[in-house]
């Protein structure tokens, strides 16, 4: 597989569906509007970058995740459009860890994120630079900033109370109060934010907030607080600071200073473009800044049915033991998916065809299943397995082969379309096993498989006819019995001798190797698990998990973990990266070959 690769030099985009961030790069390509910038070859405020040469990036996008959780599958949307979308127009997209929040990140979720976005085939190194960025690595400039702001009278120090604030502010039908703080001037509110920087006063204590409108309509822009008090230990920091900025004041900062043209987000951050904006322009009015500034567009987010997104409630699914970890294969984050089996081109092709919009809506789980298949049907070698086994013995091996001893072999292509892959060796012998649901001892209309008298294909084998069953003093049915048809082997002059309406698979029982296969399914029995404020754990899927213990071809006894494979009748398979071993299988269903779901 060829991974895409993030080039400042990328070749003209191939043609693409289009869609509204498209035409907005390729407008803002068509007129020049970043032509002008400069880049200091590391991220930096104004004077950095003036001195630095005409940026090689004809755009520059980021993916800017927090580490204070696993990523989940709406993620890998973002990454796909930030890192697609930079390749696609000569451009560089950045990762960057939006870690202004020291008491909820981790560093294991700085490396899992680099992981995954590795995973999906993404690169943020371009001719010898890496464009890994973290917030945290612009505190000084944005301190900086915040001082400016103060010193320009645009921001001042709040010493209400959270509950008095929240009052304050109004909502959708009340203009906001001002803050008894508000006029103070910037000199006295210079000195308070230094005592809070150099850590006089006590979490909560007191903020430091933008003054814009406090009757806005827009309540954003009621002046949202940028900085707080927080006394903890950050992961890449220390314990230099003790205040810490807001989200909202930190990620249009974070993007000036990368020299970001397209900030590219969800429809949630769309009531925070204004105040984004604001303060871009308020640090250029001052001089921190530089023309052209970074964009925010929009677009809704992938919301796919049967699952949970929610940081809290996929942490709750983990601590209660509803699953067995952040990477269990029903976890909608994107290690879950990955151990699941799902690929990288599966989930840029259902990111694809989902679409990039301002509407919103929900897209169907099956989606993403028809998007895997899509991806593997192609290129994933295929094998036999039985799931659910029963022995079927052959009464009239010996006659037919002269010994009980003879094992006939048989072969198959690995893929059918695909020769290049080889072929695959198997034997039959006198006794085999068989799916239990490929006998009925009375068979229901349209049942073409084996039940006494009738005769079926095994497949790249021979026909056979069943002669009944042997059970147990309870009746259960313990082998099916049937006579090989000699002459009528699968590639030789004799195998239309027959004719057979049934072809069932097989496994011989002297080489089938056992395997654990694990048949997954939706973690919820409802596409929308947490609608209107349903406890979503009421409605999770007893049947998720399946264990079974089968077989597989004897050719599965070198499959390494991540092995990918359509066994035939059965779906898509991968050899679990966790618990898998060569020679001992751990398999995971990925999914059925065709949708089941609820029919």
């Amino acid at each position: 597989m060829n991974s895409p690769k993030n080039s400042a030099s990328a070749a003209e985009p191939e043609h693409k569906p289009s869609n509204f961030l498209r035409q907005v790069i390729e407008r803002d390509l068509a007129q020049g509007t970043y032509a002008s910038r400069k880049w200091g070859g590391q991220p930096g405020d104004a004077a950095h970058h003036e001195q630095g040469q005409p940026d090689p990036a004809k755009i520059r996008t980021r993916f800017p995740p927090e580490p204070n959780g696993y990523l989940h599958i709406g993620h890998a949307k973002s990454i796909w459009l930030n890192f697609g979308l930079a390749q696609e127009y000569g451009g560089v997209g950045h990762l960057r860890f939006d870690d202004t929040n020291p008491e909820k990140e981790e560093q294991e979720y700085v490396d899992g994120i680099i992981e995954v976005v590795k995973w999906l085939g993404y690169d943020w190194n371009v001719n010898g630079t890496s464009h890994l960025y973290y917030a945290s690595n612009y505190f000084d400039f944005m301190y900086r900033a915040a001082e400016s702001l103060v010193e320009a009278g645009l921001a001042y120090v709040d010493e209400q109370t959270p509950d008095e604030m929240r009052h304050n502010r109004g909502d959708f039908n009340t203009p906001g109060t001002n803050s008894p703080f508000r006029d103070r001037s910037p000199q006295a509110n210079l000195e308070r934010f230094r005592e809070m920087r150099d850590g006089k006063h006590a979490d909560g204590a007191m903020v430091l907030r933008a003054k814009i409108d406090m009757a806005s309509p827009n309540i954003n822009l009621r002046d949202p607080a940028i900085y707080r008090i927080k006394h903890a230990e950050h992961h890449n920091t220390g314990n230099k600071w003790c205040i810490y900025p807001m989200y909202t004041y930190a990620h249009p900062i974070e993007d000036a200073l990368e020299n970001i043209t397209h900030s590219i987000c969800t429809l949630e951050f769309e009531d925070q473009r204004p105040f984004y904006d604001w303060l871009l322009e308020r640090l250029a009015d001052l001089g921190l800044l530089k023309h052209p500034l970074p964009r925010q567009y929009e677009f809704a987010r992938l919301n796919l049915t049967y699952i949970v997104t929610s940081k809290r409630k996929l942490k709750q699914l983990v601590d209660e033991g509803h699953v067995s970890g952040w990477d269990d294969p029903r976890m909608p984050t994107l290690v879950g998916l990955r151990r699941r089996g799902y690929t990288p081109e599966s989930l840029k092709l259902m990111a694809e065809r989902s679409g990039v919009s301002k509407a919103g809506g929900w897209i169907d789980y099956s989606s993403l299943d028809i998007a895997l298949r899509d991806d593997l049907e192609s290129k994933a070698p295929r094998a036999m397995a039985v799931l659910d086994p029963i022995k079927m013995k052959l009464t009239n091996w010996a006659d037919v082969f002269g010994s009980e001893a003879h094992h006939e072999a048989c072969s198959a292509p690995a893929h059918p379309h695909l020769p290049e892959l080889g072929v695959r060796q198997f034997s039959l012998g006198p006794e085999v096993w068989i799916e239990r649901d490929d006998f009925a001892e009375v068979p229901a209309k349209g049942f073409f498989r084996l039940f006494p008298g009738n005769k079926v294909r095994l497949k790249y084998g021979y026909v056979v006819e069943c002669t009944g069953a042997e059970k147990d003093a309870s009746g259960a049915v313990t082998a099916v019995l049937a006579k090989l048809v000699p002459d009528t082997k699968s590639g030789t002059p004799g195998a239309d001798a027959v004719k057979v309406k049934g072809t069932i698979t097989w496994l011989g029982v002297h080489d089938a190797l056992a395997a654990e296969i694990r048949l997954y399914d939706r973690l919820f029995t409802e596409g929308q698990p947490d609608a209107g404020g349903r406890d979503f754990l009421t409605v999770l899927n007893p049947n998720s998990k399946k264990i079974a213990a089968g077989f597989v071809e004897p050719s599965l006894a070198s499959a390494e973990a991540d092995a990918k494979f359509q066994f035939e009748r059965h779906g898509y398979f991968v050899a679990d990266r966790k618990d898998h071993v060569r020679g001992k299988p751990v398999l995971n269903r990925v999914t059925a070959l065709k949708d089941s779901w609820a029919k």
